[in-house]
């Protein structure tokens, strides 16, 4: 019986394990503070410190580290070889002066507070290591991994990853310089290390040079879906392993093996195979790191610990910040950098464990920067929150862009993204005198490359609309992306230009019905002709004939008027009988008469509704 019960204690675990962050994640993201706090407080609360469930946090940091490393193995796939090689300067210039300017700083800060000099190098080796899986983590939850400030970050990530066998070696000749020549003698000489590490590289390079497409298409052929998976994991882990026997970091060896594979042609199909394994690894290394929080030290030193945070983060986020702005970026994208970087990381764990047992440290200083770091990754979320909420909006750059004033066209352009650009075609073709506003700055920008004029102007406000020609305007075309948008425009053409003929873009069926009850002369929803001519392409192309097929989308555009006439004066829920669905029942009948003279459309349509419920029982 005893197996069983272990085997159901350890089931019992995981799922507690699993139902912390099940329960906290959804509620950190809904009050705003993000999921890597919500997996942080999850650990915390089932840890050694909380309910006491888990009593080694490092053995699930152990496995959930394999989170990291699959997450900078998609990252790798994002990237191509030539680009990596056109972010060398960023990786090479910008990476390494940021660790170096900032390891200064903290050491001096570490000196400052009475740390003895090589507990201090340690101290601030650690926390210059920021946390790869935090920063990567909010920038793939807000779409910035591949913008181009995102991808400046993931050149420093990248740098202080290198950075590990220097940083290890850095330990091995304190502990020898404390007289703990054992503990050297462990260490292998750096340019060993060094040459290791480069022997690993280039394995893992080789590899995927020479044998991963070759091994990904003969298990294509084999067609055993499973096997396609288990290979990608085998991928992704061996370069990680690699790399860890070559002194390097994991997530280094996961990325390297990304960047070879990104212009395989099953490159979709790895990342489509690792991404569920990486998202719940990723999650429980969160909650390992919530659990390693010893909540005794915290409470024992917080005076000394909440200094330290303040200080370490305040210390490294100047610098991050004064290197960024040397290296050209904007205020804005350095103040950003500074609250991100502003934290240590999960190799502070390896480096501060390892100087202990090199007795550069102490144990009672291991334990209180260990607790620093933590916390400052569990701040970094709610700092970046609390930065993009009070921090101002960016101010767009209108350099070379004309704002709307005494525009004089026939016809005026509220909006011109790719819908509008389409519509003004034929108007152009015939020589008709356009005006164009739009808010969008790149747009406008890009439209110039292609001959159009396009004017800065917000079409929601009354005095730019009259600055853009609206009075003496033909016509408005309304064709912007959002509904409320395009019916607060609708409100102030139909009050205050009553001569204009308003042509509107609707989103959906209900934006056009709120559209006709406004009285605009005409709307169309954006993607309906477009669905009906690629339904009769497909028709066509299975085997359909041309004519017939286009009746069969005569048919269907005349049972769409009607059940729109019936939505007007019904609502959305009228005239769902003239709808074709999958199910199977019964459908309506072809409605192929014209209409009749003297008879209402609604009626009509309400007499075939009636018959078609009547044969259908």
């Amino acid at each position: 019986m005893e197996p069983a019960a272990n085997a159901g204690m350890e089931l019992g675990l995981a799922v507690a394990l699993l139902a912390a962050g099940v329960v906290a994640v959804p509620i950190f993201r809904r009050l705003g503070l993000g999921s890597v706090l919500g997996y942080l407080a999850a650990g915390l609360v089932v840890g050694p410190f909380g309910l006491g469930l888990f009593k080694d946090p490092d053995a699930i940091l152990h496995v959930a580290e394999l989170g990291v490393v699959m997450f900078l193995f998609l990252i790798g796939l994002e990237m191509r070889p030539a680009k990596l090689w056109a972010m060398r300067r960023e990786i090479f210039g910008l990476g390494l002066t940021q660790v170096l300017v900032c390891a200064t700083l903290l050491t001096g800060l570490g000196l400052a507070a009475g740390l003895p000099p090589a507990a201090a190098v340690i101290a601030a080796m650690g926390f210059v290591e920021s946390s790869t899986a935090v920063i990567m983590k909010m920038l793939d939850d807000r779409g910035e991994a591949t913008t181009p400030a995102g991808q400046r970050m993931v050149a420093i990530l990248l740098l202080e990853d290198l950075t590990i066998i220097p940083m290890l070696a850095v330990v091995a000749v304190l502990g020898s310089l404390n007289g703990h020549e054992g503990v050297a003698q462990h260490h292998q000489p750096i340019w060993y290390s060094l040459a290791l590490g480069a022997a690993a590289v280039a394995a893992v390079f080789g590899a995927g040079k020479w044998l991963l497409n070759p091994l990904f298409t003969l298990l294509a052929r084999s067609g055993a879906r499973e096997v396609m998976t288990a290979a990608a994991l085998l991928v992704v882990l061996g370069a990680a392993l690699f790399m860890q026997w070559g002194g390097l970091s994991m997530a280094m060896g996961a990325f390297l093996a990304g960047v070879l594979l990104s212009e395989s042609t099953f490159r979709h199909q790895l990342e489509a195979d690792v991404e569920p394994f990486r998202g719940i690894l990723l999650g429980l290394f969160f909650v390992g790191v919530g659990m390693s929080l010893k909540l005794d030290v915290v409470l024992q030193e917080w005076p000394l610990i909440a200094a330290g945070v303040a200080a370490f983060m305040l210390v490294q986020g100047i610098g991050v910040y004064a290197v960024a702005r040397v290296f050209g970026a904007d205020n804005r994208e350095a103040v950003r950098r500074a609250f991100l970087f502003g934290q240590g990381g999960e190799f502070a764990f390896v480096l501060y464990g390892a100087a202990l047992a090199a007795s550069v440290i102490d144990a009672r200083t291991s334990a209180i920067m260990t607790a620093v770091v933590i916390l400052s990754m569990a701040l970094t979320p709610l700092n970046v929150m609390l930065l993009e909420r009070f921090m101002p909006k960016e101010k767009e750059s209108h350099d070379g862009i004309d704002d709307a004033a005494d525009l004089h066209g026939r016809v005026l352009f509220v909006g011109f993204g790719r819908f509008a650009q389409v519509v003004a075609q034929p108007l152009l073709a015939k020589g008709i005198d356009v005006s164009i506003i739009d808010t969008d700055v790149e747009m406008i920008r890009a439209a110039g490359n292609f001959g159009f004029k396009v004017y800065y102007g917000d079409g929601t406000r009354l005095d730019v609309l009259r600055a853009s020609g609206a009075e003496h305007a033909e016509a408005i075309m309304i064709c912007v992306d959002k509904p409320d948008v395009a019916d607060r425009i609708v409100e102030l053409a139909k009050s205050e230009f009553p001569h204009a003929r308003l042509f509107v873009r609707a989103f959906d069926r209900g934006h056009s019905l709120r559209l006709i009850k406004a009285g605009v002369e005409y709307q169309i929803r954006e993607t309906f002709e477009s669905a009906l001519e690629f339904g009769r392409s497909a028709l066509v192309d299975l085997g359909v004939e041309p004519e017939e097929a286009a009746e069969v989308i005569a048919e269907v555009r005349r049972r769409d008027e009607q059940r729109f006439e019936l939505q007007i004066a019904g609502g959305l829920a009228a005239g769902r009988a003239l709808m074709r669905g999958n199910l199977q029942t019964p459908q309506p009948a072809p409605l192929v008469t014209p209409r009749r003279e003297g008879k209402a459309l609604n009626e009509e349509a309400a007499e075939v509704i009636g018959e078609t419920e009547e044969a259908s029982g």
